[in-house]
């Protein structure tokens, strides 16, 4: 069947379909206009564990997701296709994530590496992994954005979409991101890992077509991190969790502090949102919980502006995501995000996601 009889044939208010692809959605990859590409990888993990887990996990629960969405009624019509990958990635962050704990251990213990020829071994072959794994996902992507798709990555831990960005640096000659995030992930070769998740934003300020990053909700950061950003002069601006609430508290509004905010991006614009920049209660099984944060509504409220700003979003990245062993609840969050963040890329680029549903409330 063509797309558009798929479409008359498909029920958009019953459960998605089983064997169908994310949210239940009945079209192929080459019917599809999003593509979202998995990355179940989690390597340099130090705390928490369970992003690898995240994409399937948010697959499960996408299938749940009513596709009636208030903001993007027609979004789904547009298609949006869970990639293949390879076996491999998530064959080998287990055996990598194996591989690195006794170099975390050792120096969590204050150990010194170089004593350790055979950590440091170990450490040099972890470094390679990781970027043999960026360089196939960069690959990856650019095989759908050739194909005239507009591809998103979902981690995965954040290390994950370092060849994404390098994938849209090919393809666009300056953007910036928009980080929103617990951390600053600026730290440089973190225990050793040269693409640790806490290293993506430093790696990304590596990619020259990369002209500012802004973070949002930024509640953990280390004297290494703040070095980075005052060598960047202007490069990296920082909004801490307690500079947005002092401002709230003193009667500045989230609309303001949103508008503020865009206007600091360049033109093109990739969002890069770890889920731990939220409220650990929406993400409660997240490897790197921090008090504080923002709400559900508040990132979707700055998408939905950005969006309608002018900019141009060129991209996304989702992250972090791991679900509870006894609840689906992060994954349940994590679909209902993701949803929502593909409506606003779609939406920002000019597609038919229909018109906003509004109800007479008087």
């Amino acid at each position: 069947m063509t797309k558009e009889q798929i479409i008359q044939n498909f029920d958009p208010s019953q459960p998605g379909l089983a064997d169908a692809t994310i949210f239940g959605l009945p079209f192929s990859a080459e019917q599809s206009e999003i593509i979202i590409i998995p990355v179940p990888w989690e390597v340099t993990v130090s705390y928490g564990s369970g992003a690898s887990e995240g994409p399937n996990a948010i697959l499960d629960a996408s299938f749940q997701v009513d596709l009636n969405h208030q903001e993007f009624p027609e979004l789904w019509k547009l298609g949006m296709y869970f990639a293949e990958i390879p076996n491999s990635w998530s064959k080998n962050s287990e055996k990598y994530k194996e591989l690195a704990q006794p170099i975390i251990e050792a120096l969590e213990s204050g150990e010194d590496l170089e004593t350790y020829p055979a950590l440091m071994d170990d450490l040099h072959k972890i470094n390679k992994a990781c970027r043999e794994l960026h360089n196939e996902v960069r690959e990856k992507v650019l095989y759908w954005m050739n194909q005239g798709k507009k591809v998103v990555l979902l981690g995965g831990d954040h290390s994950t979409p370092l060849g994404y960005y390098e994938a849209l640096a090919t393809n666009h000659e300056s953007f910036g991101i928009l980080h929103l995030d617990a951390h600053m992930d600026l730290r440089i070769a973190y225990e050793g890992f040269e693409f640790s998740h806490a290293s993506i934003m430093y790696n990304a300020l590596k990619i020259e077509n990369i002209s500012k990053i802004v973070q949002v909700g930024i509640r953990d950061f280390c004297e290494e991190e703040v070095g980075v950003v005052k060598n960047e002069n202007g490069r990296v601006l920082i909004h801490t969790d307690a500079d947005l609430k002092a401002e709230t508290f003193s009667g500045k509004t989230w609309a303001d502090q949103c508008d503020e905010i865009i206007a600091t991006l360049p033109q093109k614009v990739c969002i890069s949102f770890d889920v731990d920049g939220m409220y650990p209660w929406y993400c409660p099984n997240t490897g790197t919980p921090v008090p504080g944060g923002f709400s559900f509504e508040q990132a979707t409220y700055l998408f939905n502006k950005l969006a309608i700003s002018g900019k141009e979003i060129i991209g996304f990245d989702f992250v972090e995501v791991a679900p509870g062993e006894n609840d689906d609840w992060d994954g349940n969050v994590g679909a209902r995000m993701l949803f929502h963040m593909c409506g606003v890329l779609a939406k920002n680029n000019g597609m038919k996601t229909g018109n906003r549903i509004n109800f007479q409330r008087k």
